[in-house]
């Protein structure tokens, strides 16, 4: 708690000065009034901070970036003392600054204030009221309460838009080989009993006379091949500005939600790893709506070099029929990995998200790839909505 007490003090001291050399009862009178103001100030405070009740909340937990939502809070205590006006300091929605709000003195009643806020970027903010300050009409003491369970959090997904068809590499069976899986006589993995309607070819004409009754084939089911998403998940190239390091990641995050969102749709198999500080493979059997959850969880700190995520991914190829890479940086090392991996056989599109789509030094870079068969997009951040 802090305390101004010098004038007061002084004052006082002053009147019982007076009072005692004159004899005067008017002074006298006069510094326990001053006393007694000074002890109703300290018991107002010490009232209104003990009785005192904050909560803060968000009634979406879950909007997508460039939406507004509104911050709930509630005050109230029971002190019945007038105190000033109250005072919150509120974390802002990212958490690196604060907002102070004054309050009306309502003792006794609920206060409850609707403050407006702007997702500006995507991710997982969690934020709150950090103190909360009371103090008498005097100013003569003021204390500080650190109010607990006043912490928000709001998950920002991202905004998606359409992206190109990926192409699949030339061999792809897609749903035609799925339509022709159970004709496929060339890799039976187990027997069972003739159901109606089941082909004749499939059936299994010596088991079935030994065992006296129909039994046919089963067949693996051939796998199709998958769309693999990868995104650079390391702290995207700064361009001297912290508002555009943030548009960087929302570009990244969004044209990633775009183009698994877009798979989804046309049924295909879809895998995306994220690395970081939230390591997860995403799946198309996740749904779309845990695939945006875990992009907004992406923190950008994966510590790996973009190029060894490449690497990796390079020895599980099997299945990949098309790969898209997102990332806010290219350099020689990647070039080269993306070369070798298009060698083995999926197609690649390469999307880079950048401020300078006409830079001189990428030219050459880019040139390179397109000379090796790989498809080149460009994407140009949004700065905040």
């Amino acid at each position: 708690m802090k305390t101004h007490l010098t004038i007061p003090a002084a004052i006082l001291l002053s009147l019982l000065a007076v009072a005692l050399t004159t004899g005067s009862p008017l002074f006298l009178m006069l510094a326990i009034m001053i006393a007694l103001t000074v002890l109703l100030c300290l018991a107002g405070v010490l009232w209104a901070s003990a009785t005192m009740q904050v909560s803060a909340e968000i009634p979406e937990g879950t909007v997508y970036r460039g939406d507004d939502v509104v911050l709930l809070l509630k005050v109230r205590h029971r002190g019945w003392i007038p105190i000033a006006p109250v005072q919150l300091e509120l974390a802002t929605l990212t958490g690196d600054g604060r907002r102070i709000i004054r309050l009306k003195n309502l003792p006794g009643r609920t206060q409850t204030l609707q403050m407006p806020l702007h997702a500006a970027h995507v991710g997982v903010f969690s934020s709150g009221i950090r103190s909360c300050t009371v103090e008498d009409l005097a100013g003569i003491f003021q204390r500080k309460i650190l109010p607990e369970r006043t912490e928000y959090t709001l998950t920002v997904l991202p905004q998606t838009f359409e992206t190109e068809p990926l192409a699949m590499a030339p061999g792809d069976p897609g749903s035609e080989m799925m339509a022709r899986a159970t004709e496929d006589l060339n890799a039976p993995s187990d027997i069972r009993t003739y159901q109606p309607g089941d082909a004749i070819k499939k059936i299994h004409w010596k088991l079935s006379l030994r065992k006296g009754e129909l039994m046919v084939r089963k067949f693996d089911e051939p796998v199709l091949q998958e769309a693999l998403i990868l995104m650079d998940c390391s702290r995207p190239p700064s361009w001297g500005h912290p508002q555009a390091e943030a548009d960087l990641q929302d570009a990244l995050l969004e044209t990633t939600a775009s183009l698994f969102s877009d798979q989804i749709r046309k049924g295909r198999t879809v895998r995306m790893p994220l690395t970081g500080g939230c390591p997860m493979d995403v799946e198309d059997s996740m749904g779309i709506s845990h695939a945006f959850d875990a992009l907004a969880h992406v923190d950008f700190s994966a510590s790996e070099r973009f190029e060894r995520v490449l690497v990796m991914e390079s020895r599980r190829m099997r299945k990949v029929g098309c790969i898209a890479v997102v990332t806010a940086r290219l350099n020689s090392p990647m070039v080269e990995m993306l070369i070798r991996i298009h060698r083995i056989g999926p197609n690649i599109r390469l999307y880079l998200v950048t401020f300078a789509p006409d830079d001189a030094g990428m030219m050459p870079l880019i040139a390179r790839l397109k000379q090796s068969g790989t498809e080149v997009a460009y994407v140009t951040p949004d700065p905040g909505k």
